[in-house]
């Protein structure tokens, strides 16, 4: 796993941006009264708390001593992840930033968009040193699936949704929450793909 001097600064700089960003706007929804429950129920919140966790992780040098395809599936996960998040952001929630309860705009940009941008980089910058099996990889598919059910179960409870492809009302019913799921998880199964080929690929170039 890098050890360079810069990899790690750059991954503590950014883990600390994003914490501070989490932070800056809870802290604005905690003043407002919003529930704090349905801040943390956001798969961009989510999200990004994993992206943290695995860059002060690769910056404290901890995962040199870790099992490398343990290592390799974390960091490919937070890869994957964040990339969905930049994605589905861009194409179905740009403008939505009351509903994400983004509304701080240096917030929004870090969660939404640096941040997923930074992980990908991150992925391309330091290759895993293991070869990644697509079907290891398919581990990965198994966060995004667990949280469409967590939000559909909960939703109707919280009379809360965190996205409006998520809600019935908005999505024009079940059927059309169903064609959301449906397209968004084709599109994480091929960003995993794209995922897994550009680590093995670079790993090659650079063994």
């Amino acid at each position: 796993m890098d050890s360079r001097l810069w990899v790690r600064g750059y991954r503590a700089g950014f883990a600390v941006l994003a914490l501070v960003a989490i932070a800056t706007q809870l802290s604005r929804q905690w003043d407002n009264g919003a529930s704090i429950a349905n801040f943390f129920s956001f798969f961009t919140i989510q999200g990004n708390l994993f992206a943290i966790a695995v860059l002060l992780w690769g910056a404290s040098g901890d995962q040199a001593r870790r099992n490398p395809a343990t290592v390799d599936l974390i960091r490919g996960a937070a890869a994957l992840y964040l990339s969905i998040i930049g994605v589905v952001y861009g194409v179905l929630l740009s403008g939505y930033q009351e509903e994400m309860q983004t509304t701080i705009p240096w917030v929004d940009t870090v969660l939404h968009r640096v941040i997923p941008v930074v992980m990908v980089v991150d992925w391309l910058i330091v290759p895993p040193t293991t070869r990644i099996a697509v079907r290891r990889a398919l581990v990965w598919l198994a966060y995004p699936l667990l949280y469409a059910v967590y939000s559909l179960v909960r939703g109707p409870i919280v009379d809360w949704y965190p996205y409006p492809f998520l809600d019935p009302d908005e999505a024009g019913g079940y059927a059309g929450v169903a064609l959301y799921c449906v397209g968004i998880a084709a599109v994480s199964a091929l960003f995993m793909w794209l995922v897994v080929v550009a680590g093995n690929r670079l790993r090659l170039t650079t063994a």
